[in-house]
């Protein structure tokens, strides 16, 4: 099944997806080209080379050269593009929603093609969706996407990992079954992100009082989606403290000095 077209082309566009995401996000934290092109490389192929790696084969990414082309294209799209996208945000929230919705399908398909048990099927799946992600997230400084905790990411990436081995279990897997669930995966994703849905918090109670405060401040791309953030928040246009008119302190001025 692996050396399936389906396969191949539907890889592609996963790590073309996270590839995206990695270099809208080198383009937020203002990163020039050649760093958003290791951020998509990392995002696009970290998840594929963590599970074969795991799996003990030769990863796609180094065995077939053609992996290598979507985060170059990304980067160079994001490159001509970049000065038209307004909501950078929201879209790098998309593509990766894209590419965990791929990624935790075929990674499942692909270690079940493997021989692997249903649960480390299960388990490779999920990395191979999330491993590329905290990998970008890690290295551009930002919280990653796994350990956010105003949406889910995990959750959604098992279920489509879940029902990827069901389909595989009942013959039922191919083109239609894997473009149901990755779609489905993706919409789980956006929508829980949209709505703010949350896992409970166990240690929520033992932390500090100002928790939310807390978190607000750290500014995570994959924070609150209804409050777009602002850099320059807080700042006046020419750089002064908000409470400064621009008048001397002292009317008078200098003194000058008095020589006896």
């Amino acid at each position: 099944m692996e050396s399936s077209p389906l396969v191949l082309w539907f890889d592609l566009m996963g790590v073309f997806f996270f590839a995206l995401s990695g270099n809208l996000l080198a383009a937020r934290k203002d990163i020039d080209i050649t760093g958003g092109l290791v951020l998509g490389l990392l995002a696009g192929l970290g998840g594929g080379i963590i599970r074969d790696v795991l799996l003990g084969v030769t990863p796609l990414a180094l065995s077939q050269p053609v992996y290598l082309v979507p985060p170059v294209v990304a980067a160079i799209v994001v490159y001509l593009l970049g000065s038209l996208i307004h909501r950078v945000r929201t879209l790098i929230v998309t593509f990766d929603a894209a590419g965990l919705g791929l990624f935790c399908t075929f990674g499942t398909a692909r270690a079940l093609d493997h021989g692997m048990p249903i649960a480390s099927a299960l388990l490779l799946g999920v990395v191979t969706a999330v491993g590329g992600g905290l990998l970008r997230d890690v290295v551009a400084n930002e919280i990653p996407a796994v350990f956010s905790g105003s949406n889910l990411y995990v959750i959604p990436a098992a279920t489509g990992a879940a029902l990827t081995a069901v389909a595989v279990g009942t013959d039922t897997w191919g083109p239609v079954a894997a473009t149901v669930l990755s779609a489905l995966v993706f919409a789980f994703r956006m929508v829980a992100w949209r709505r703010e849905w949350r896992v409970p918090a166990p240690v929520r109670s033992w932390t500090v009082r100002d928790l939310d405060v807390r978190r607000r401040r750290e500014r995570s791309v994959f924070g609150r989606p209804g409050r777009e953030e602002d850099d320059a928040e807080g700042d006046d246009d020419d750089g002064r403290d908000p409470g400064d008119d621009g008048a001397p302190h002292d009317s008078r001025g200098p003194r000058p000095d008095r020589r006896r």
